[in-house]
């Protein structure tokens, strides 16, 4: 190296601490642009949508396990994948998480900038008002006074500052349609309380499905006393189910009319309900429960799905002893109404345990409410309660009752049958008031039909606040799109030559892309330049 050569600068290389700051920086200038948040606004939707496709488990468990069965390697993969717990699984909270973060991130430098922008006064006149996209200048014989008192008038309402440039030359600077961004920020406020909404509706909701006889009795009683009162029920990530809102239900009656093709057209069902004072006192409040119009109490809402029948069966034991059973058969034909079930008895009288195994029955088949026999084959033509019959299958031996495990209340154990615990007795196709009898001597009577309705208890506290923030967010988009904002500054000054009047110039600047702004800018010109008042 010559004398005269510079040495080399060394390189600089940034710490390993002062990259991963800057690293960290620069994700979270990325994760908080309004882009990304877009973005994630794009991807929750598209997320969302296996959750509307494919069954859901928290929904309908049954339809989700025969979903993965029929579609076999597909079904499996999906289900590993958590498509059939979309709202629940980790991708989808993933992308719920981050909007929320990012929309916070974007949101809180805007307010700041926002209520800075609301205290700042109009931007000065510019110097040259001719380069301005909308400009006219006109002499008048009015004095400049004047003409300042005419623009104040015309501009009330904007926001106004006025300035002395000296040399007798006064200007005014005026805008409008700070509401614009005030909307903007209410539409994206309102966004992220309706996520946030949603989340702690996850949290603290909860919706169960029961099961209630509609014949006005105590069998027809339902309260919300804890889950085991449900079928089935769904909480929220936060609800154990001790705490639930207390009411009661009691079903009087079910109603339906259908279509000639047994298309139902509508469902009602007078109830009672106890909620409150009436529940501590022990009074019974009437409504008509519809599908359209839930019962609102308590803070939970109970809704009519659907409805279905109950076969009554009496068994008269040898020793004389009767037992009645009305258990909920389930449909499984929607137009017709032909339904499945199995109503089961224990024997009286025996307190062996084994020997109690042996005698158990069940009464299993179809009912049919609109029965046709065709070769001896029971169905059902029509929904409605007309000529109702039963095609039952009697079983004896042993129900699995007594294993400790839960068995369907529409369904035998299929097991105890393979094993041969369980044996058919006889079968038979029985109208309302026949009967059969076993080769014990056992008699199994059809004493008639009762219906049954489902109902929905859903439990949302956030629901009010939901709709409050759907509306902020029309209303906030609708400012945002409807109101422009835009800038007119006036200028005076005296004509060159005294007495010869007054030099006006106004110019215009729209702030946002506005058709029409020409228009307004010519009609608040005239008036300036005129002395005409506003329309």
């Amino acid at each position: 190296m010559t004398a005269t050569e510079t040495p080399p600068r060394p390189q600089y290389r940034p710490s390993p601490a002062k990259r991963v700051l800057g690293f960290l920086r620069n994700t979270w200038r990325g994760l908080t642009a309004m882009r990304t948040a877009l973005i994630l606004l794009f991807l929750l939707a598209l997320a969302a949508l296996p959750g509307a496709l494919l069954p859901q488990r928290a929904l309908n468990p049954p339809k989700t396990a025969q979903y993965i069965t029929d579609h076999g390697w597909w079904g499996t993969l999906l289900d590993r994948l958590q498509f059939f717990n979309v709202y629940s699984s980790v991708w989808f909270s993933a992308i719920y998480l981050l909007l929320m973060v990012s929309l916070v991130g974007c949101l809180t430098p805007r307010t700041f900038d926002y209520f800075r922008s609301m205290r700042a006064k109009p931007v000065l006149t510019p110097r040259n008002l001719s380069r301005m996209p909308h400009f006219r200048e006109a002499t008048v014989e009015r004095g400049a006074d004047d003409v300042l008192a005419d623009a104040r008038s015309r501009f009330r309402g904007w926001r106004t500052v006025e300035r002395d440039e000296g040399d007798g030359v006064r200007s005014i600077s005026a805008e409008r349609g700070y509401l614009r961004e005030t909307g903007n920020l209410i539409f994206h406020f309102a966004m992220l309380g309706l996520i946030i909404a949603f989340a702690l509706g996850k949290m603290y909701s909860y919706d169960g499905q029961v099961i209630v006889q509609a014949t006005g009795g105590q069998d027809s009683v339902f309260c919300n006393s804890g889950i085991y009162a449900y079928d089935s029920f769904n909480p929220g990530l936060r609800v154990d189910g001790t705490d639930l809102d207390p009411f009661c239900v009691k079903v009087g009656d079910f109603s339906a009319q259908y279509t000639a093709s047994g298309e139902p057209t509508h469902y009602s069902s007078n109830i009672q309900y106890q909620s409150g004072a009436s529940l501590q006192s022990g009074t019974w409040q009437p409504y008509l429960l519809e599908v359209n119009s839930p019962l609102r109490t308590a803070g939970d809402r109970v809704y009519l799905l659907g409805h279905g029948y109950t076969p009554i069966f009496t068994v008269t034991y040898p020793n004389s002893e009767k037992r009645t059973q009305a258990t909920q058969w389930r449909p499984e034909n929607q137009t017709t109404y032909l339904s499945d079930g199995a109503t089961k008895f224990d024997p009286p009288g025996i307190t062996d345990a084994a020997e109690r195994r042996t005698k158990q029955l069940a009464i299993t088949g179809l009912f049919a409410p609109t029965s046709f026999l065709h070769g001896g084959v029971l169905t059902s033509t029509a929904p409605g309660l007309d000529n109702p019959m039963v095609a039952i299958d009697v079983m004896r031996g042993d129900l699995g009752l007594d294993s400790g495990q839960g068995q369907s209340i529409f369904d035998i154990d299929q097991s105890m049958v393979d094993d041969g615990r369980l044996k058919q007795v006889a079968r038979q196709n029985l109208a309302v008031g026949q009967s059969l009898a076993l080769d014990d001597g056992t008699k199994i009577s059809f004493d008639g039909v009762q219906q049954w309705v489902s109902l929905q208890v859903s439990h949302d506290p956030t629901q009010d606040y939901v709709l409050v923030f759907a509306i902020a967010m029309l209303l906030g988009l609708a400012s945002s799109l409807l109101v422009k904002r835009r800038r007119v500054w006036l200028r005076v000054r005296p004509a060159d030559e005294p007495g010869n009047g007054t030099v006006v110039q106004v110019g215009g600047l729209a702030r946002t892309d506005q058709a029409g702004y020409g228009e307004e800018f010519t009609r608040i010109a005239d008036e300036l330049l005129t002395g005409g008042k506003r329309k």
